[in-house]
């Protein structure tokens, strides 16, 4: 069976490490309990744990980001970062970068320039992808307004 959560990732590495919990939740730094209770689905890891498990499982179990908001969120994961702390890495507000992941435009150009590079993209690129997705929600918006 293919994993499909983080939990399960961890579960199946750490069997065919032929290591117990209470070896993994020592490499990890975490109580045995709380591999049990990732592993079983009860609990979800915390983003901050994430860049560890992703060096004991070597390789990175997440899909490949595709948008703007995956991006985000992906290296937001990546780094063990909260929205709140990502957000006071950037400069900005954690509801911007909230809304952000949720797909919303990034409407100033310091943000776009900043989210750039942490990114590693080009400025203009997001530019032009910033201004079509708030011509097509300018669009969208007088169509549910004329009636």
């Amino acid at each position: 069976m293919e994993p499909r959560t983080l939990g399960e990732h961890l579960k199946r590495c750490r069997l065919q490490r032929k290591l117990s919990q209470i070896k993994a939740a020592q490499i990890l730094g975490v109580n045995p309990d709380t591999i049990l209770n990732w592993e079983n689905g009860h609990t979800e890891p915390p983003v901050e744990t994430v860049p560890a498990l992703i060096q004991f499982l070597g390789y990175d179990p997440f899909p490949v980001p595709k948008t703007l908001p995956e991006r985000l969120l992906a290296k937001r994961r990546a780094m063990g970062w909260s929205i709140r702390k990502a957000a006071r890495k950037l400069g900005v507000e954690p509801g911007a970068w909230r809304d952000w992941e949720q797909g919303k435009v990034i409407l100033f150009r310091d943000h776009r320039a900043a989210v750039a590079q942490l990114l590693g993209l080009a400025v203009g690129k997001l530019d032009r992808e910033m201004a079509a997705r708030w011509a097509g929600l300018r669009v969208q918006n007088r169509g549910t307004n004329s009636g």
